[in-house]
């Protein structure tokens, strides 16, 4: 991971329910960058070379995800809740020295992020989501459409191990499939980049584990979400979002977060899901742009 994250440093931090591999790196305020799925944090790798000038930057592997952690998952998906998920995170930031810090979450980790303000507001200067609505409101709005574009919320939440032998079955064709959806916008992604991910699901725990967070999210998640509805995070919150993506053609994403949050800004940005990796130019302006007043 040198070659995609020059400078850094690589760590391994255990938590109380895991042990999160990261990358290190920066100086300045901290940020805590959280990849999707299917990826890993090489997700930030041309993003983070940006920021780094300016920010302490904390890269981790979610649990279940890279070479992170990956338990078996328990009969309720408790283990890998969001609630557990960021509660690794906010263990991680404490063990570097960090109490209060920025956090950017994109796809997967944009829902860990937001569990992260729920449970931890206080640790949080301000919450960048990339390419999603909340996870409520879009199981509320399943329609055909969405649960086409989307198949793999429904598929992947499928009692084990029919998913995951599923997707071993496809090895790396369902990583490219997922991540490029298409060849030719394969190009858009650093060859090392799509190695990495690669590599991390010829593990079948990752596989599992990966399942695991849809299937928790599917479920218990949407249990907590519910008890939240009536308070707002206060934290100011940034959502983009890819004017090609499913966010666009069927949400409405800014007033979906204003539904749960009070201090809302954003906008589309001319690309796919993949924000970091299609637009890093771009996502990099819109965060220094957010945070220079906090």
């Amino acid at each position: 991971m040198s070659a995609l994250f020059p400078g850094f440093e690589q760590r391994r931090i255990k938590t109380s329910g895991a042990t999160i591999n990261l990358e290190l790196g920066g100086e300045g305020p901290p940020v805590l960058l959280l990849h999707g799925y299917p990826q890993t944090h090489a997700l930030w790798h041309k993003a983070a070379r940006k920021l780094a000038r300016d920010y302490t930057l904390v890269c981790p592997d979610l649990r279940g995800y890279g070479d992170s952690s990956k338990p078996k998952g328990l009969p309720d998906h408790s283990n890998y809740a969001k609630r557990a998920m960021a509660l690794d995170m906010v263990e991680v930031m404490e063990s570097l020295g960090y109490i209060a810090f920025h956090v950017v979450g994109h796809d997967r980790g944009g829902r860990v992020g937001h569990r992260l303000a729920r449970d931890h507001g206080r640790r949080v200067r301000s919450l960048t989501v990339l390419d999603i609505s909340p996870t409520l409101k879009m199981y509320q709005s399943t329609n055909f459409s969405f649960a086409k574009a989307y198949y793999h919320w429904f598929f992947l939440t499928q009692q084990a191990p029919l998913p995951e032998t599923m997707v071993a079955s496809m090895g790396v064709k369902y990583i490219l499939g997922r991540i490029g959806r298409g060849p030719s916008k394969l190009k858009r992604f650093d060859p090392r980049a799509v190695a990495e991910y690669a590599r991390c699901f010829r593990d079948p725990r990752t596989i599992h584990g990966t399942c695991e967070d849809y299937r928790a999210s599917a479920t218990i998640d949407l249990v907590h979400d519910r008890k939240d509805l009536k308070k707002k995070l206060p934290m100011p919150l940034l959502a983009l979002w890819g004017r090609q993506g499913v966010i666009e053609a069927l949400f409405d994403c800014l007033a979906d977060w204003r539904e749960v949050a009070s201090d809302v800004r954003g906008r589309a940005l001319q690309c796919g899901h993949f924000i970091p990796e299609e637009k890093p130019e771009e996502l990099v302006a819109e965060l220094r742009k957010f945070w220079r007043p906090l």
